[in-house]
């Protein structure tokens, strides 16, 4: 039973003197369907964001340079059991055009992704190593800041990750209820995953940190994710909805209704006002953009070139080489809504002062 002081004005005032909520508080915002309800948890939302970053928002280009994986997670298209897939691996000349041209189309940040694949991490000069050649000349090329999600890297590697340029350490745990991790995860340590996260705060770099609803989540593993996130101080936080993938175990799974996704987005930023929260562009494209800008979000991610033969995550095809995943696409419709990107100088900014301030906790 929910006690009787928990209504609207109490938890919003609340989260206006930022104040980090406790579990029965975010449940029962995660608990709002009513449309009421649910516009002022989004109107608290924007006037969050608006405190910390204005009208502006970040874009982050997207590079996913290698679809082999040895993993078999029952959600994804790029398992290792998906025999059905075109898979791919890009050379270092593809991904330096690739990286540079959406350099200069305008984005702050690449993102530079790949599945768990084997010949990229192997402990050798041709696999690790040659990863690490491959960070260290998109750095020379663009100079922007990266991040990268090659999956659980053995953690000497890390401070080589550092030192070659890279700002953002992005691992999603999915959810944080163990068995939930089991089902999805197969396989794969929860701890070891989690904690190479902690590793690479600990050398430096920021970190992501994910969850991904309609997989059998409820609202209270949701809300154990956020304060999991809490826990790993992670400077950037996300939400995606399933899409259910062909040819996987889930494929006959339902999407969930997206409400829910641009709710937990909402109260994620009502709980971490200062910290990055991606709209992505890989669950329903350039037509999904403005209700999760409108949730606050203040990021738009899996911004992908047209004719550069690179896939997404989730909806793999999806708004790419009709152009709707560009820098140009994306401003049209921020300027309808009174955003605007950041100027490269505001997100380097953020990037530099949030790793100082990493880098000084864990001196």
């Amino acid at each position: 039973m929910q006690s009787p002081h928990l209504n609207m004005g109490f938890v919003l005032d609340k989260v206006n003197r930022e104040e980090f909520l406790n579990k029965d508080e975010i449940l029962f915002l995660l608990s709002r369907t009513d449309e009421e309800s649910v516009n002022r948890i989004y109107a608290a939302a924007r006037e969050m964001r608006e405190r910390y970053f204005n009208n502006q928002i970040f874009l982050y280009g997207f590079v996913y340079f290698s679809t082999f994986c040895r993993n078999n997670c029952n959600f994804c298209l790029y398992r290792r059991g998906n025999h059905s897939l075109e898979r791919y691996r890009k050379n270092e000349e593809e991904i330096l055009k690739t990286a540079v041209s959406l350099a200069e189309s305008g984005v702050h940040l690449l993102d530079l992704t790949m599945g768990e694949d084997p010949e990229f991490l192997l402990d050798r000069p041709q696999g690790l190593g040659r990863l690490l050649e491959m960070i260290k000349k998109v750095k020379e090329a663009t100079g922007l800041p990266l991040m990268i999600s090659p999956g659980v890297v053995p953690q000497k590697y890390l401070k080589d990750f550092k030192d070659a340029g890279v700002n953002w350490y992005a691992l999603y745990q999915e959810t944080h209820n163990r068995d939930l991790y089991t089902k999805l995860r197969v396989e794969q340590d929860y701890d070891q995953r989690w904690n190479i996260k902690i590793a690479a705060h600990r050398t430096g770099m920021l970190i992501e940190e994910g969850l991904l609803t309609g997989v059998g989540d409820t609202r209270e593993d949701d809300a154990d994710s956020m304060l999991a996130m809490r826990e790993l101080d992670a400077e950037q936080v996300r939400v995606m909805s399933f899409v259910p993938q062909e040819n996987t175990p889930m494929e006959h799974w339902d999407t969930p209704p997206r409400l829910y996704e641009l709710l937990i987005i909402a109260v994620m930023r009502l709980l971490f006002p200062d910290r990055l929260i991606p709209a992505s562009l890989d669950v329903d494209g350039i037509k999904g953009l403005k209700q999760r800008l409108d949730a606050g979000a203040n990021v738009v991610t899996s911004i992908i070139p047209p004719q550069a033969g690179l896939a997404g995550v989730s909806n793999n095809s999806l708004d790419i080489e009709d152009g709707n995943r560009t820098v140009k696409k994306v401003t049209e419709v921020l300027e309808e809504m009174g955003l605007a990107p950041a100027p490269k100088k505001a997100y380097l900014d953020w990037v530099q002062e949030r790793q100082r301030q990493v880098e000084e906790r864990f001196q």
